[in-house]
């Protein structure tokens, strides 16, 4: 599937995007180890009970590090479908006007040309139909096929990056749950070793515990509500696309029984 090239060059910036974020949560982590105190066991809480943003993570376990990719994919796949989902750059209905006024005159080489020379999900679906146009024996089941062959491919793409929102969604409240598990099994290890007494080992295995709970639905909760949200909006989209290349079709078996 080919894309217009606004939404390349946004596929372009999400990734680095990402890659941003990657950097500087890495560097923000190691800052983080460098100045801490190496002899240290348990870092001192702050004055007052609170905690910042890089102790919470570092007492969030193993699990924090799967959830932090999570969300910044999750918030990396927001942006792109914000600005990718339009009806402007799928539609183009500029250029489907003049595709229009094309196949009224029966001008298969001009259409197809203003499809090619604009490529977009809509304008490469009548491009399929197009070319299996023959004016001479026409035969519009013939084109019809091409154009639902060709709608499975292109509506398609798009889709699937919406979907990965969805596998986000599921994902992290499972991930923040492992952690859960595994921050519990550390609390019991420590009872059994210790006993209860040590309240301050088992509140950090009960606070990892927590903390990756409320990590994965942290991440997960938006990224289940964008997927519905971007699905809905996508399927509107594609609604039009199967009314307005249905009309396109119709002029044209119009224009051939008039000839």
């Amino acid at each position: 599937m080919k894309y217009p090239l606004n939404a390349r060059i946004t596929r372009y910036l999400v990734i680095a995007l990402l890659a941003i974020g990657c950097y500087s949560f890495t560097s923000n982590h190691l800052i983080a180890q460098t100045d801490a105190d190496p002899t240290e066991e348990v870092a001192a809480v702050p004055e007052g009970g609170s905690k910042t943003l890089i102790d919470q993570f570092k007492a969030g376990g193993w699990a924090m590090y799967p959830l932090s990719l999570l969300s910044i994919a999750g918030f990396g796949l927001i942006v792109y479908n914000f600005i990718a989902l339009k009806p402007g750059p799928i539609l183009r209905l500029d250029v489907l006007g003049q595709v229009d006024d094309a196949l009224a005159h029966i001008d298969l080489e001009s259409a197809h040309k203003h499809c090619t020379d604009n490529p977009a999900p809509a304008t490469n679906i009548v491009a399929a139909g197009l070319v299996r146009v023959d004016p001479d024996n026409y035969d519009s089941e013939q084109v019809k096929e091409a154009i639902e062959e060709a709608s499975s491919e292109e509506l398609a793409g798009p889709y699937i990056l919406i979907n990965y929102l969805s596998v986000i969604g599921s994902l992290s409240p499972m991930v923040g749950l492992l952690g859960t598990v595994s921050g519990m099994v550390k609390a019991f290890n420590v009872i059994e070793a210790e006993g209860a007494g040590s309240a301050q080992a088992l509140a950090g295995n009960i606070s990892e515990a927590l903390i990756t709970t409320a990590t994965g639905m942290i991440v997960g909760i938006p990224a289940m509500f964008f997927f519905f949200f971007f699905k809905n909006r996508y399927g509107k989209i594609t609604s039009r696309i199967g009314r307005i290349v249905g009309d396109l079709q119709f002029t044209l078996n119009k224009a051939i029984k008039q000839r």
